[in-house]
């Protein structure tokens, strides 16, 4: 099939097209490496630098590859600049997201693959683990971007035909995760510990998330191709895992038994306790998580052992 990656150059979204080459697709990526990197582009793929908040330049896009799928994982992701700059967050994801289905729209596409997000679409859950059925009640303008799209799926569904699947996914951590742009606490940890440096902990290390390793989310993807069609899916472990946890991983990853953290403040919008029932994504994909969270560390321990020796931190 001929598949557009949107944040095809980012930790996720370059990760999903690198797989979905080796398995025999043609791929294009489309990304504005804002957050993304060169670096990240695997040999093969046909790239495109442009920003989805551009529709004439999407139009083009489409014109030029005719993808029969894409896998939308451009994206604002910061839950803090979401809160400082919501018109920005909305631009980006809602706005961004239109623009794509409107290139879609009355193509011909086979399928429309939707990377949303479990981590903040529910909100403080009332129940753990939190199922596509609980309540979408989120706390964060990036919670609100990233569902707002989901109605936009239905409804392009509907009135035009066009095939989907959205991927709710839990907190995703591994190799080509880093401490800029595209952050997570995995990669900010080893970072800081890679360099002998406190990491800092929001709050009393006791908020826990649902840690994915990002190999199990490309398989999320890949199933997704062919399955799901129409269906709202969580992609997560079932394991809560505090932030005391993830640290402890880490630093016993990187070695750095002597170094401990610096615990302040909790910050406005991010949910407390979170994590996902996945057995829908079971059920319907045939999908489940086989990495573990602490071996998961261990390959991106290993990863940013490199990546840190090659691009040194400020």
């Amino acid at each position: 099939m001929k598949i557009l990656v949107t944040g095809g150059a980012g930790f996720i979204g370059s990760n999903v097209a690198e797989r979905m080459l080796a398995d025999g697709h043609s791929v294009a990526v489309l990304d504005n490496l804002s957050t993304g990197s060169r670096e990240n582009l695997i040999e093969g793929v046909a790239f495109h630098e442009a920003d989805i908040t551009d529709a004439e330049a999407i139009r083009r896009i489409f014109e030029a590859e005719q993808p029969e799928v894409v896998i939308h994982h451009a994206a604002q992701i910061d839950v803090r600049r979401s809160t400082r700059d919501p018109q920005f967050d909305a631009r980006v994801n809602v706005i961004g997201s239109i623009n794509l289905l409107e290139a879609a729209k009355e193509s011909g596409m086979k399928k429309f693959i939707y990377a949303s997000t479990g981590g903040a679409i529910y909100g403080e859950p009332d129940y753990v683990p939190a199922d596509e059925k609980h309540p979408i009640q989120p706390i964060s303008q990036y919670g609100i971007s990233k569902h707002t799209v989901e109605h936009y799926l239905f409804l392009y569904g509907q009135n035009f035909n066009l095939p989907w699947t959205v991927l709710r996914y839990a907190n995703i951590y591994g190799p080509r995760q880093t401490p800029h742009g595209e952050a997570g606490v995995v990669a900010i940890f080893a970072g800081l510990l890679l360099a002998g440096k406190q990491p800092m902990i929001f709050g009393k290390g006791n908020k826990t998330r649902d840690y994915c390793f990002v190999g199990d989310i490309v398989e999320g993807n890949v199933q997704a191709l062919t399955k799901g069609e129409g269906e709202i899916i969580n992609l997560g472990t079932g394991v809560p895992t505090t932030d005391q946890e993830v640290f402890d991983a880490v630093r016993d990853a990187v070695g750095a038994s002597d170094i401990e953290p610096i615990y302040t403040e909790e910050r406005v919008g991010e949910v407390r306790h979170i994590h996902l029932d996945a057995s829908k994504a079971k059920a319907t994909l045939g999908w489940e998580a086989k990495v573990n969270f602490r071996e998961g560390v261990e390959r991106s321990v290993g990863f940013y052992r490199e990546y840190f020796r090659t691009h040194p931190q400020k």
